[in-house]
């Protein structure tokens, strides 16, 4: 059934994508900084999505200031999304389970591919109950250089035995489209933050509004007009 399709394999992205998790992040995030005496404003977190640890510490030292306390912001933020995934868990996105089976009904290969650490990923799907969803999980610590660079993706593409072009990547941010197409996969963008950035809009294979319009591009084939 697959050979009719023009891809052969789908790589999600997880923070934003298949997670809801973002918003917990950037909340912890304004409650470490208020307790500072740092004010970090929502525009400012949403401009972090998709982004990998070193480079939201950078962002925070050149906004902040070279004194500004990392160490202290990571622990009281972690303190704070700690207690707020006991209270309420990690809400997994609209649409997945519906694109998953439809994946799944296809008999297509998919993975996670992802900027967070492999620690920080696996609490994260065992906190949101999909632990036992994806067999390959690659993440920042598995290549040299995490998205916007194309590594990740093409590693996923490697892990999953598919060519990068046959691959269908699904991401919610602009730094995971950007890194998409570095790796020559095409990209259904599906942004977590409103309005979608033009550039990933343009770069990106397809916009679609949430996974279960994706569910149904790929009954579709993925080359179904809009």
């Amino acid at each position: 059934m697959t050979s009719a399709l023009p891809f052969q394999a789908v790589i999600f992205d997880m923070d934003g994508l298949v997670l809801d998790s973002e918003s917990g992040y950037f909340a912890a995030w304004q409650q470490a900084a208020a307790d500072m005496g740092y004010h970090l404003d929502q525009v400012f977190c949403l401009a972090l999505s998709g982004s990998h640890g070193p480079a939201i510490s950078q962002r925070l030292l050149a906004r902040f200031g070279a004194d500004f306390g990392l160490e202290l912001f990571y622990r009281l933020s972690g303190q704070y999304w700690r207690e707020q995934v006991r209270r309420v868990g990690i809400p997994v996105k609209t649409g997945f389970n519906q694109a998953l089976q439809q994946i799944k009904s296809l008999g297509l290969p998919y993975c996670l591919a992802t900027n967070s650490r492999r620690a920080d990923a696996e609490q994260c799907l065992i906190l949101a109950g999909l632990q036992e969803v994806f067999e390959q999980v690659l993440t920042r610590e598995d290549v040299d250089h995490p998205k916007p660079a194309a590594d990740i993706f093409i590693k996923a593409a490697e892990a999953i035995k598919i060519p990068p072009q046959l691959c269908r990547v699904l991401e919610d941010s602009p730094i995971g489209v950007r890194a998409a197409v570095a790796a020559d996969c095409p990209c259904l963008y599906i942004p977590s933050v409103l309005p979608a950035d033009s550039e990933a809009s343009h770069l990106a294979y397809r916009v679609l509004p949430d996974l279960a319009a994706v569910a149904d591009f790929i009954s579709a084939g993925f080359d179904h007009p809009l």
